[in-house]
């Protein structure tokens, strides 16, 4: 009598021209990936950058951290999927991202800290006066001996004799004595102008912000955008911020937006100078400073990347079942290079 293995080995058998590997089990995909665009960095994750996960991208400057992340974005929005660059310290370059080739019009790019400029420039206000001869003297009233309207005729006359007393002087007017009074020599007054002042223009200083109000408003927008969906990957660009702030972030911080990722499966990548997502992180990338290459001595061709893989949570089993122990992490490695656009491919 045949065994079950048998029985089920002469059922594919039959069957393999329409169904394929009909009664065995499809191996179990935790997590689904996505390109990157770097043919070596795909071999090493065997396929890509994990959808629905945060996946932090940890180096110096001109380790590759932005080029990995551009390449990346390129890919997702060349299939027809919407993205989001969070920069926090305004430093991406438009023009490089579409060089490498990011649809610009399928990128959200969010700048943190920048002033927003006001549309219309308000006038600076002098102390500058117009004559009253140059203005248009307003028009003539006719009193009660004309229309028929206007102030009592003994009103215009107030404060005449105080007017005429202010224009003699004081000698003229005071009541004179029969003895003969020491005469008093009044200084002559010379009427100085001021001079004109300038308008002074405030100068301030536009400051980018502290860093740690740019991180909060990097975090509300992340939020904001996980919570709206939509957004098939969101880059969170701290490369440029010092390591002890981004440490202050809580970790519920990356827990919720690990939580979020998996719900709407947005890939989440985290461009940082030290680790600081912990456990919540699908993917941890470790890239090393470049190495500068030259084929003349005087032409700069491009940089050597070293990226290794320091930890990744999901990892592709050939079974359904899951080890409950980690399994044992060997040293995971490779090299890509980036050129300059004059030095071609």
């Amino acid at each position: 009598m045949p065994t079950a293995t048998a029985l089920r080995a002469q059922i594919e058998a039959a069957l393999a021209s329409r169904i394929p590997s009909a009664l065995t089990p499809a191996p179990r995909i935790v997590r689904p990936i996505a390109p990157t665009g770097i043919c070596n960095v795909d071999e090493l994750l065997e396929g890509g950058l994990p959808l629905g996960a945060i996946t932090e991208i940890v180096g110096p400057e001109c380790s590759g951290r932005t080029s990995l992340a551009l390449s990346f974005t390129a890919r997702m929005t060349q299939t027809g999927k919407v993205c989001a660059w969070i920069d926090v310290a305004n430093a991406l370059h438009p023009e490089s991202a579409a060089a490498t080739g990011v649809d610009l019009s399928r990128l959200l790019w969010v700048r943190c800290g920048v002033p927003v400029t006001p549309s219309r420039q308000q006038p600076s206000q002098s102390g500058f006066a117009l004559p009253e001869k140059y203005l248009i003297p307003a028009p003539v009233k006719n009193g009660l001996h004309g229309g028929g309207f206007g102030p009592h005729p003994r009103g215009e006359v107030k404060g005449l004799s105080d007017a005429v007393a202010g224009l003699l002087r004081q000698e003229m007017i005071t009541p004179r004595c029969a003895e003969p009074q020491r005469s008093v020599r009044y200084e002559r007054e010379v009427f100085v102008p001021n001079p004109p002042q300038r308008p002074t223009t405030s100068r301030k200083r536009i400051a980018s912000g502290k860093p740690w109000s740019r991180i909060d408003q990097a975090l509300r927008v992340t939020d904001l955008l996980l919570q709206g969906g939509g957004f098939s990957a969101i880059v969170l660009d701290m490369g440029s911020v010092a390591p002890e702030h981004v440490s202050r972030v809580p970790l519920a911080t990356w827990f919720r937006y690990r939580a979020a990722a998996e719900r709407s499966q947005a890939s989440i990548l985290l461009l940082t100078q030290h680790t600081c997502a912990k456990s919540s992180a699908g993917l941890v990338l470790r890239l090393q400073s470049g190495n500068v290459l030259q084929e003349e001595m005087t032409v700069f061709t491009g940089i050597e990347h070293r990226v290794e893989v320091v930890r990744e949570r999901f990892t592709a089993v050939p079974t359904n079942v899951i080890p409950l122990r980690k399994p044992s992490q060997s040293e995971r490695n490779t090299c890509w290079h980036s050129r300059t656009t004059w030095a071609g491919r």
